[in-house]
C-alpha cells in the first residue's frame, strides 16, 4: 500500500514538474501558442436569411430552364439543343462567355491572389484583350464558317478520325471535374449536391439557351455580389483614397513587375505571355466557348459576342482585384491566416464577408449567391459541351441514319448524365483536399494547352501529318502533366514567387485570466522535411500561368519535327480552310 502511495506521489511530482519545463525548453513564440489563442467568431456563419437568397438564385435559376425548355415548342432537334438554333444575338452571349469560366474558383481566388500579390494582377486583363482578338480574327471566322457544332471535327478533316477522338477523349477527361470543392461556408455536400442537381436539371430541359440566359442572371448576381463587398469595404477602411494609400504604402499598387523570371507567379511578362496562352486555349478552340460563337445568328455577332465578353471579363476581374485590395488593407494588422482564422487563402474572401456583413442578414448570401452563380455558370457550360461533342463526335457518326427526336433525346440523357458525373467527381475530390485555385489553372494548362497545339498545327503548319499531332500531343501533355505534378509536389517558396508581406501584429486573443487582449499573433512553425530534387527550385518552380505555353509549344515543336521525318502530308482542307478563311478574314 505505502509503495502505491509512493507511486502515486512520483507521478504526481513528475506531472507538476512537465509544465516548468516545457516553458523552460520552448521557444517564446510557443509560449504564445500555449497562452493565447486566437479569438475566432463564433457568429460569422450565415443566417437562414442567407440561405434565402441563395435559394432565390437557384430558384430563379430554374425557373429560366423550364421557361426555355417549354417556350417556343422546346429543342425540337440537336442543333436546337447544342446551338440555340443558331439565332442567338450578340449580349446574351457575351456574357454568357464571360461567366462560363468565372467559376466559384475564381470568384475565392482572384481575390486572394490580389491580396498576396497585388494589384498587377489586374494586367490579366491584358492576356484576355489578347486572347480576345486572335480567337474573334483568326480562330472564330474558321469555325464559324464552317459550321461545326463540335471543334474536334475540325481535327478529322485537317487529319484523321482517330485524331478526332483523341481530342474529344481528352477535353472529356480534362472537363468533368468543374465542379470544386470551395470554401463558402455552406456544408461541402450541401453546395455540391444543390449546384450540381440545378445546373443539371436546367441544362438537361433547357439546352443551350438555357444555358445562355442562366448565365446572364448570374453575372449580374456575381458583378452584385462583389459590389457589395467593395463598397461596404471600402466604406469601413475610411474610403476609397485612405485605401489606395495604404495599399501603395505596402506594395501593393504594383504594376511595374517587369521580372523575366518565369518562376515569379506574376509579372507582366507572366501575364502578357502565359495568360494569352491560357485563355487562348478556352476560349479559342474550347468546344464549350465555340459552341456559344456558332449560336449567333451572324459572324459580326459573334464578333460583336468576343467583344461583351472582353468588357465583362475585365469589369469582373477589376471588381474582384478591387475587392482584394480593400481585404488587405482592412485586415492589414492581423491576417486572418497568419491569425489561424482560416487556414487556406481561398477561405480570406468568405470570412471577409461574413465580418463585415455580421450585422447585415441577407447580404452575406448575395455572396454565396455570387460565388455559387460562377460554378452553375461554368458546371451547365461544361455539361452542355461534353452532350455535344459525345453526340457529334461518337454518336452521330456511328449511326448517321438516327432520327431527329433520338438524337435530341439522346442530348438530353447525355446531360443528364455528365451532370451526374460530376457531382460524383467532385464529391469524390472534395475528400482530397488541396488548393481549389492551384488545381483549377493547372488543369486547363495541362489539358487545354496540348490540345490548343493540335489546332495550330492544323491551322498554321500546312505539312502537319496525323503522325505528327498525335506525336506532339502526347509529348505535349507529358511534359505539361510533370511540370505541374512536380510544381505540386515542391511547391516554390513563397519569396520565389513574390508572395508580399502580411501582417498580425495586432490580433485580439483570448487568455483564461486577461480575457481579450491585443498583440501578436501566435507563430506557427511548420517544418519541411520533404526532400527537394535539382528541379524543384528551376522547372518545378515555373508559374502555374505557364503550364499551358509549355503544353501548347511542346505539341507544336514535336508535331512539325516529327512530320518533317514522317512525310509531309499537304492537306486540300487546310488550303481551303487558310486561304477562304483566314487570309480573307486578315484582308
Amino acid at each position: 500500500h505505502q509503495a502505491k502511495n509512493y507511486y502515486l506521489l512520483l507521478l504526481l511530482f513528475f506531472i507538476c514538474l512537465f509544465r516548468p519545463l516545457q516553458l523552460i525548453f520552448q521557444s517564446p513564440d510557443t509560449e504564445i501558442m500555449e497562452e493565447y489563442v486566437p479569438l475566432v467568431h463564433e457568429s460569422l456563419t450565415f443566417s437562414l436569411w442567407d440561405y434565402g437568397v441563395f435559394a432565390t438564385m437557384l430558384i430563379m435559376s430554374t425557373g429560366i430552364g423550364l421557361f426555355y425548355a417549354f417556350s417556343h415548342g422546346g429543342q425540337k432537334t440537336s442543333d436546337d439543343f447544342f446551338t440555340g438554333g443558331r439565332s442567338m444575338s450578340a449580349v446574351p452571349v457575351g456574357l454568357s462567355l464571360s461567366a462560363s469560366f468565372m467559376s466559384a474558383v475564381q470568384v475565392l481566388g482572384v481575390p486572394a491572389e490580389a491580396y498576396r500579390y497585388g494589384v498587377k494582377f489586374l494586367q490579366m486583363c491584358i492576356g484576355q484583350i489578347l486572347n480576345s482578338v486572335m480567337t474573334a480574327y483568326i480562330f472564330m471566322p474558321i469555325f464559324y464558317r464552317l459550321g461545326i457544332t463540335s471543334t474536334y471535327q475540325y481535327l478529322e478533316m485537317r487529319f484523321s478520325r482517330s485524331v478526332r477522338l483523341y481530342g474529344t477523349i481528352q477535353f472529356l477527361l480534362g472537363t468533368v471535374n468543374v465542379l470544386h470543392r470551395h470554401f463558402t461556408g455552406l456544408d461541402i455536400w450541401a453546395s455540391l449536391f444543390s449546384t450540381g442537381a440545378i445546373c443539371t436539371f436546367y441544362t438537361t430541359v433547357g439546352g443551350m439557351k438555357a444555358v445562355i440566359w442562366t448565365d446572364v442572371f448570374q453575372v449580374f448576381v456575381m458583378l452584385s455580389g462583389f459590389f457589395a463587398v467593395a463598397i461596404r469595404g471600402i466604406h469601413l477602411v475610411g474610403g476609397f483614397s485612405d485605401a489606395i494609400e495604404v495599399a501603395g504604402n505596402y506594395s501593393r499598387i504594383n504594376f511595374g513587375d517587369f521580372d523575366p523570371d518565369p518562376r515569379r507567379r506574376y509579372t507582366f511578362w507572366t501575364f502578357v505571355m502565359g495568360s494569352t496562352f491560357l485563355w487562348l486555349s478556352m476560349y479559342g478552340v474550347n468546344q464549350a466557348q465555340v459552341q456559344r460563337y456558332v449560336a449567333c445568328k451572324t459572324e459580326n455577332e459573334a464578333k460583336l459576342a468576343i467583344l461583351v465578353n472582353q468588357v465583362a471579363l475585365c469589369v469582373i476581374v477589376s471588381s474582384a482585384v478591387t475587392c482584394g485590395i480593400v481585404m488587405f488593407v482592412y485586415y492589414l494588422n492581423c491576417d486572418p491566416l497568419l491569425a489561424g482564422y482560416v487556414s487556406a487563402p481561398d477561405q480570406y474572401m468568405p470570412y471577409f464577408v461574413l465580418e463585415i456583413f455580421d450585422q447585415y442578414p441577407g447580404i452575406p448570401g448575395l455572396f454565396l449567391a455570387c460565388a455559387y452563380s460562377g460554378t452553375l455558370s461554368t458546371a451547365s457550360t461544361s455539361i452542355n459541351a461534353m452532350a455535344a461533342v459525345t453526340v457529334e463526335d461518337l454518336i452521330r457518326p456511328k449511326y448517321p441514319n438516327i432520327s431527329t427526336k433520338k438524337l435530341t433525346l439522346i442530348s438530353k440523357g447525355l446531360s443528364l448524365a455528365y451532370g451526374c458525373s460530376c457531382i460524383t467527381v467532385a464529391a469524390l475530390s472534395s475528400l482530397l483536399g488541396g488548393g481549389v485555385l492551384q488545381g483549377s489553372f493547372t488543369v486547363m494548362g495541362v489539358i487545354s494547352g496540348p490540345l490548343l497545339g493540335a489546332f495550330m498545327l492544323g491551322m498554321f503548319f500546312a505539312s502537319c501529318n496525323t503522325i505528327g499531332v498525335f506525336a506532339g500531343l502526347l509529348v505535349g501533355l507529358v511534359i505539361s502533366l510533370w511540370v505541374a505534378v512536380g510544381g505540386t509536389i515542391y511547391p516554390p517558396s513563397a519569396e520565389m514567387m513574390g508572395v508580399l508581406p502580411t501582417f498580425a501584429e495586432h490580433c485580439p486573443l483570448y487568455n483564461s485570466s486577461k480575457g481579450i487582449i491585443y498583440g501578436p499573433a501566435p507563430v506557427q512553425n511548420i517544418t519541411h522535411t520533404l526532400e527537394r530534387p535539382a528541379l524543384a527550385d528551376d522547372l518545378y518552380a515555373l508559374s502555374y500561368l505557364y503550364y499551358g505555353v509549355v503544353g501548347t509549344i511542346s505539341t507544336v515543336i514535336i508535331g512539325v519535327i516529327v512530320s518533317k521525318f514522317t512525310g509531309n502530308m499537304i492537306s486540300e482542307i487546310h488550303f481551303q480552310i487558310f486561304f477562304n478563311v483566314f487570309l480573307h478574314t486578315i484582308l
